[in-house]
C-alpha cells in the first residue's frame, strides 16, 4: 500500500513530503510488517526526518540487521544474505553479476542438492546399521560406494567453482618476486599499463612493497611488487625482503621473474625457499636483450613464460595465463560469488567424505562412514546457515553496511 503524505516535526512544521509504503507480513524483505518512507532526499532533510523518528521511539538498525532478520525469518539463506553485502561492495562488473546470481540462489541450490544426496545416502547406510537382519553388505553393494564417489566428484566441482568465485570476488593476490634487477617493477608497470613502480638499473631500487589493483578483462588482480630477494647487510633492504617473504606466503600465485641474460637457467631460484602450496609461474624476462622468442612452455617447476616487460612481447600471453589459472574466460563465466569461509566448509566436508570412503573400502566400517557423512552434511549446512553458531552469524552480519 502506498500513500502520499507530509512528514512533520514536533511543532507540526513540515519537514518534507513523500511516499509512505506499507509492506504487510510476510510479503516484505524481512518477512515482517515494514513501513518505508520515501522523501526527497538531501542529507539535512534526511537527518531531520531521522531525528524525528528516533524521538518517536524508533531506533537505528544494527549493521546487517535487515538482512539478518530476512535470514532468521526464512526469506533468505546465509549465502544469499552475504550476497547482498557482496553486491554492494562489488568493485567489478563480474563481481556484481556473480553476487546477483548468488542472491538469486544459484550457489544455494547446488549446496542443497548436495545435502539432499548426502541425506539419502545417510538414510541407506544408517538403516543398514540399525537393521542388520536386512544383510546389506557395504563392500559388495555398489550403491553406497558408487553414490559416495559421485557426491565427492560433485563436491569437488562446486569447490572449484567456489574458488573461482572467491578469486573473482576478492581478486587474485599476485606477488611478483625474484632477484634484484630481474625486471619485477617493469613487469608490474606492464601489467598495470602505466608507470606505477620506479625502474632503474640499480639493484635494490624497490625496498618496500608496492601494491597495485588492476583488472584483466574484468578479472580483479591485487599485484604486489616486492623487494629483490638476496643476502643484504642494509637494514632497510632486509626489512623489505622480510615483508616480501610474508606476502609470498599469503599469495594466490607467485610470478618468479628472472633475467634471461644473466640467469637463463634460473639458478637463482630455490623452490625450497618458496611455499609449496602456492602456485608458481616462471617469467623469463628481458628476451628483447637475449633474443629468445616469446611464448609459454612447461618446465619441471611449472609454467614458464618468456617475455619482455619493457618491450611488451609475451605480456599478453602472461595475462591470458593468469586468467586461465583461475578458470576465468570472461565476465559472464563465474557462476556465483563465494567467500573463504565457504571454501573452508567445502574443504572440511570433502575431507570427511574422502575419509569415509577410505573407511568403507579399507575396513567396511559402516558406522564410521555414517559418522563421516553426518559431519560432512554439517559442514555443508554451515554454508547456507541451516546449521551454524550465533557467533558465526554475528561476525557475518557485522560486516554489512549500516542497517542494510
Amino acid at each position: 500500500m502506498a500513500q502520499f503524505s507530509g512528514f512533520y516535526g514536533e511543532d507540526r512544521e513540515l519537514i518534507d513530503s513523500g511516499l509512505v509504503l506499507y509492506f504487510a507480513s510476510p510479503h516484505s524483505f524481512t518477512g515482517e510488517d515494514i513501513v518505508e518512507l520515501q522523501g526527497h532526499g538531501g542529507p539535512v532533510v534526511l537527518d531531520l526526518l531521522l531525528q524525528r523518528l528516533l524521538r518517536l521511539g524508533a531506533r537505528l538498525a544494527r549493521p546487517g540487521e535487515f538482512s539478518e532478520r530476512a535470514f532468521l525469518n526464512g526469506k533468505l539463506d546465509l549465502t544469499q544474505a552475504e550476497a547482498i553485502a557482496d553486491l554492494i561492495d562489488a568493485a567489478t562488473t563480474s563481481a556484481a553479476r556473480m553476487a546477483s546470481r548468488t542472491l538469486q540462489g544459484v550457489f544455494s541450490k547446488q549446496i542443497h542438492h548436495l545435502v539432499e544426496r548426502l541425506i539419502e545416502l545417510r538414510l541407506f547406510v544408517e538403516s543398514a546399521i540399525d537393521f542388520p537382519e536386512e544383510e546389506i553388505d557395504f563392500l559388495s553393494d555398489e550403491y553406497v560406494s558408487h553414490n559416495l564417489l559421485d557426491i565427492i566428484n560433485e563436491l569437488k566441482e562446486i569447490e572449484q567453482k567456489a574458488n573461482t568465485g572467491r578469486l573473482l570476488r576478492e581478486g587474485m593476490t599476485l606477488v611478483i618476486a625474484g632477484r634484484p634487477n630481474a625486471g619485477k617493477s617493469s613487469l608490474l608497470n606492464a601489467l598495470a599499463g602505466q608507470d606505477t613502480a620506479i625502474v632503474t638499473e640499480i639493484p635494490g631500487t624497490t625496498r618496500d612493497l608496492l601494491k597495485e589493483r588492476i583488472q584483466i578483462d574484468g578479472m580483479p588482480l591485487h599485484v604486489i611488487d616486492t623487494a629483490g630477494i638476496r643476502v643484504s647487510e642494509d637494514p632497510i633492504e632486509q626489512e623489505g625482503i622480510r615483508r616480501a617473504k610474508a606476502e609470498i606466503a599469503a599469495a594466490d600465485r607467485i610470478l618468479w621473474v628472472f633475467d634471461d641474460q644473466s640467469d637463463p637457467d634460473h639458478l637463482a631460484l630455490d623452490r625450497a625457499d618458496l611455499p609449496k602450496d602456492v602456485p608458481l609461474t616462471l617469467v623469463r624476462n628481458k628476451i628483447d636483450l637475449s633474443g629468445k622468442s616469446s611464448g609459454l612452455s612447461e618446465s619441471e617447476l611449472g609454467i614458464e613464460i618468456a617475455l619482455s616487460a619493457k618491450g611488451g612481447q609475451g605480456v599478453e600471453q602472461l595475462r591470458q595465463h593468469l586468467k586461465e589459472s583461475v578458470g576465468f574466460a570472461g565476465v559472464e563465466e563465474g557462476e556465483f560469488s563465494a567467500r573463504r569461509r565457504h571454501l573452508d566448509a567445502l574443504r572440511r566436508a570433502l575431507d570427511r567424505l574422502e575419509q569415509g570412503a577410505t573407511m568403507l573400502q579399507g575396513h567396511g566400517a559402516g558406522e564410521l562412514l555414517a559418522e563421516d557423512l553426518r559431519l560432512a552434511q554439517q559442514q555443508l549446512n554451515e554454508i547456507t546457515g541451516d546449521f551454524t553458531s550465533d557467533d558465526l552469524l554475528g561476525r557475518i552480519f557485522a560486516t554489512f553496511c549500516i542497517g542494510k
